[in-house]
Order: C-alpha cells, then sequence, then structure tokens
C-alpha cells in the first residue's frame, strides 16, 4: 500500500477562491469588503515570510490588509494600545498578532485584549470555550484546516480513533474538541506520555503536532489509517520535513499529507474564512 498524498495547496486554493466569492457578493451588495490587521512586532525572519504570505492571502482574496510594523523595542502598554484602536476601529473585522512576540512582550494579556469577535485566530478563552460547548464561531486556523483536509478524503470520524501527537493551545488541545464533536474517539499524548508508539500502533487517524522530525515513526502506523503532519521543520541542509518519519509511513498509510505542502497552506486559507465570517456575522455593513 502506498498512501494518497492530501493536497494541502489544492483544497486550500478552493478555500480561498471560497473566500475572494463571498469578499466580491459583499461588495455587490454595496458593503465594505473584509479588514484583517496583521500586527507585527520586531524582524524576525521566520514571522516576516509568515506575514508576508498572510498579506499576500488577503490581497488576493480581495480582503483588506492593514500592516502594522512596530519596532522589536515596542512596549507593552503600546502594543496594549493599538489592539485597543483596532478592536474600536469599524473597517475592521479581523486582528492577527504573529507569534512568537519579542521576550520582553507578554503575549497572553495581548491575545486576551482582542476582542472575541475580532479572534480570527481563534485563540481566546471565548471562542475556545465555544468550541468546547459545540458552539464553535471562529475556530483555531490550523485544527479548522485539518479538518478541511480530513473531509476532503471522506473521513469517516464516527467511530474512528483519532491519536493527536502533541497538547499545545494551538494545534493539540482545539484538535481535540473539533474531532470530538464529529464523533471520533481521541487520545492526546505529550511529553509525558509513556509508550507513545502504543497508542500510535493503534490510531485511525494521526495527527502529529509537536515540531520534533520524525518522532512518530513510519512502522507505528497502522495499515489503512490517515495521518496528518502539522510539523514544520528546518532540517541542516535547509530541506523542511515533518514530525513523521514519511516515506516509511507513506507504505502503510491509506491517506497522508505531504510536509510542505500539506497543513500549512491550510491554516492561512481558514484565517481568511474567519475574516469574512466575523464579517458576516459580527459586523454586517
Amino acid at each position: 500500500m502506498t498512501a494518497k498524498l492530501i493536497d494541502g495547496k489544492k483544497i486550500a486554493a478552493s478555500v480561498r477562491q471560497q473566500v475572494a466569492a463571498g469578499v466580491e457578493a459583499r461588495r455587490l451588495k454595496g458593503l465594505r469588503v473584509p479588514g484583517l490587521a496583521v500586527v507585527l512586532v520586531g524582524k524576525d525572519p521566520a514571522s516576516q515570510v509568515y506575514v508576508r504570505n498572510k498579506r499576500n492571502a488577503c490581497e488576493k482574496a480581495g480582503i483588506l490588509s492593514l500592516s502594522h510594523d512596530l519596532p522589536a523595542d515596542t512596549s507593552q502598554a503600546a502594543l496594549e494600545a493599538l489592539i485597543d484602536q483596532l478592536n474600536e476601529n469599524p473597517t475592521i473585522d479581523g486582528i492577527l498578532v504573529q507569534l512568537p512576540l519579542p521576550p520582553h512582550l507578554d503575549a497572553d494579556p495581548i491575545l486576551l485584549r482582542i476582542r472575541p469577535d475580532k479572534d480570527v485566530d481563534g485563540f481566546h478563552p471565548y471562542n475556545l470555550g465555544r468550541l468546547v460547548q459545540r458552539q464553535p464561531e471562529l475556530r483555531p486556523c490550523t485544527p479548522a484546516g485539518i479538518i478541511a483536509l480530513l473531509d476532503s478524503v471522506d473521513t469517516p470520524y464516527r467511530g474512528q480513533h483519532a491519536v493527536i501527537v502533541g497538547a499545545s493551545n494551538i494545534v493539540g488541545r482545539p484538535m481535540s474538541m473539533e474531532l470530538l464533536l464529529r464523533g471520533a474517539t481521541i487520545t492526546v499524548t505529550h511529553r509525558f506520555t509513556p509508550d507513545l508508539a502504543h497508542f500510535v500502533r493503534d490510531a485511525d487517524i494521526v495527527i502529529a503536532a509537536v515540531g520534533k522530525p520524525g518522532l512518530v515513526k513510519g512502522e507505528w502506523i497502522k495499515p489503512g489509517a490517515t495521518v496528518i503532519d502539522v510539523g514544520i521543520n528546518r532540517m541542516p541542509d535547509g530541506t523542511l520535513n515533518g514530525d513523521v518519519e514519511f516515506e516509511v509511513a507513506r507504505e502503510r498509510a491509506a491517506y497522508i499529507t505531504p510536509v510542505p505542502g500539506g497543513v500549512g497552506p491550510m491554516t492561512i486559507a481558514m484565517l481568511l474564512q474567519n475574516t469574512l465570517y466575523a464579517a458576516n456575522e459580527f459586523h454586517p455593513g
């Protein structure tokens, strides 16, 4: 068996096209286009690339992208004041603060300061709480993108055992809620989990989101499983590898995401979808 690749680029392009159509529909009704404010503090090279990709995606979808590039020595008070201004700006439907922030800044109060109706990253406790209570609105982007990938291959969630490797607030924890919402049986593993191989071998769906190249061995994958690799790890030779031992896993799985070109494109696509959703549901006009 050789797994079929789940093409995140193709699926993300479809989502972006749907968003662009939604933006155009608003324009034809005489409504303003959705607006996304992207805040970048400092000049972290990886963050600059991510932010540039998000801004380009906004422009292609017809979403207004407002850039706020701040110096690395920006104070906590100044950043909080900017968030307050964006919260009250009626042309802004979504606020994104690129992480990580410089060490002297505390990200938690910044993220809490973003109004839940403009929290297009889906990180605010209100939006996470909605997901836990089975009433999702603005959903965390990467888990939502993973669901879109799984849906694309008609994953039968009910009766499936899904094992999530990694319990982060950004992926692992909200991912467990997304899958539970759809009727899967969930196991969340983490650094204190003994015998990780035991859990992975029993999984119909494996989602690896740790950031350690090759942590999940290919031989652990259950024949016929679906494997979603969230990890993006730059190797010494400059190539990108995931958290799953890809070549071996591909010979056992039914479906698998590549790295790059799997989960990564979906995160930005879902950010655009959240921005359009926020405009339509919370800020009409």
